[in-house]
């Protein structure tokens, strides 16, 4: 029983420490999602001027959704660890205080033993009243053995006294950690339900305006295709004046670093958050609807410099009728592309370093001052996803 009680502690001592890590990733990561929703409550409140619902706030409330309910996630992930090292504790708890009633058992049982043998007498008149030396000498080291038993077995007392009271107190620290989660929970549950209603209101209405939505995914559709038209003629026109497929050497190791920095290059703005993701997706208003997207859209606020994502060279500055201007910076054989920019700081043929400032996102005073930029990544002519390409967080 005590040797099954020693491994069950030894369990017990160790997994705090594998949980605390577990723990103290879980409290970073819910720290960083409260930060991004204190940065899109930020974003809200500073464009609340606005009077309309648009697309735009309708993605910004549904990220904001999505990060709301990994806070819940995390809140939950964390409760049931906790409430597993509680069931860890009960049993601990509980096998300790059963083998405690079995080591003062065996302490009793080694006095009255001690005491049977010297017939009441004192240890010294026992020893001393065997009828040679031999005898003499096993009863001397039998007392010892006893009164080193008698030691260990106080000393083991003592110590499961003292592991009880610890477990006992981990376990009303635990609960009243479980107590504050649940009511952090329930706190998130509300936010979440406000949220969630405020974005039923927001679909509600914009289905109403089928007509607008519609022209608002034509005019993505033709910048889309002027984008791609003036990188189709750019690389065109470069092989056309090289007469080469190959690039050269330092274009060429400028590739290779562009490609080897995939998943870890900036963002070409120094905040803000993905409205609008790359490739295929299904409109968010419009039923049976989808759009093919060469970009992604990162929304901000406010005055909001765009900078490179990688060292290069200025390929073209050009303007969209209707979206203001777009600059393609060559990295080898990649190209990226920033759009909806004013206020211009380069032209083609200037060479660019990693966070330099090209520009300025259009900041829209009739859209609550919102600044969205249209962010895209080729490989040559391919349509590649930034969110590839960019590091997880800016």
């Amino acid at each position: 029983m005590i040797r099954g009680l020693w491994i069950l502690i030894s369990i017990w001592l160790v997994l705090p420490d594998t949980q605390a890590q577990t723990k103290a990733e879980l409290e970073e990561k819910r720290r960083k999602a409260l930060e991004e929703i204190a940065y899109v409550d930020n974003m809200l409140q500073a464009t609340s001027r606005e009077k309309k619902e648009s697309l735009n706030e309708l993605t910004i409330i549904g990220n904001k959704l999505s990060l709301r309910e990994s806070v819940l996630s995390g809140l939950r992930q964390e409760m049931r660890l906790i409430e597993e090292r509680i069931g860890l504790n009960s049993l601990a708890i509980d096998m300790m205080e059963k083998d405690l009633v079995v080591l003062k058992r065996d302490y009793r049982s080694a006095v009255l033993n001690s005491f049977r043998v010297s017939k009441g007498h004192s240890e010294t008149t026992y020893v001393l009243s065997a009828r040679d030396f031999n005898q003499g000498y096993k009863r001397l080291k039998y007392l010892q053995q006893a009164a080193k038993f008698r030691r260990r077995e106080t000393e083991l007392i003592m110590e499961l006294k003292g592991q009880i009271e610890v477990a006992r107190k981990k376990q009303e620290e635990d609960l009243n950690r479980i107590s504050d989660l649940q009511r952090r929970e329930e706190r998130q549950k509300s936010l979440l339900q406000e949220e969630q209603n405020k974005k039923q209101k927001i679909v509600k209405t914009l289905s109403s305006k089928e007509k607008m939505l519609q022209k608002e995914l034509e005019d993505k559709k033709r910048i889309a295709r002027k984008i791609e038209g003036e990188i189709a003629r750019l690389i065109e026109e470069e092989r056309t004046k090289t007469r080469k497929v190959e690039l050269s050497p330092e274009l060429k190791l400028i590739s290779d670093d562009f490609a080897g920095n995939k998943g870890r290059l900036p963002w070409p703005v120094e905040k803000g958050i993905i409205t609008s993701h790359f490739g295929v997706q299904n409109h968010p208003v419009l039923k049976y609807v989808t759009e093919d997207n060469i970009d992604i859209e990162i929304t901000s606020y406010g005055d909001t410099p765009v900078r490179t994502v990688f060292k290069g060279e200025v390929a073209r500055v050009f303007a969209i009728p209707g979206a203001n201007m777009a600059v393609i910076i060559r990295h080898g054989r990649y190209l990226t592309v920033y759009q909806n920019l004013v206020n211009i700081k380069v032209k083609a043929g200037d060479k660019v370093e990693t966070k330099q400032e090209i520009g300025r996102v259009y900041n829209d005073r009739d859209n609550g001052n919102k600044a969205i930029l249209k962010f895209m990544v080729f490989d040559e002519k391919m349509k590649m996803d930034p969110e590839l390409w960019i590091s997880k967080k800016n």
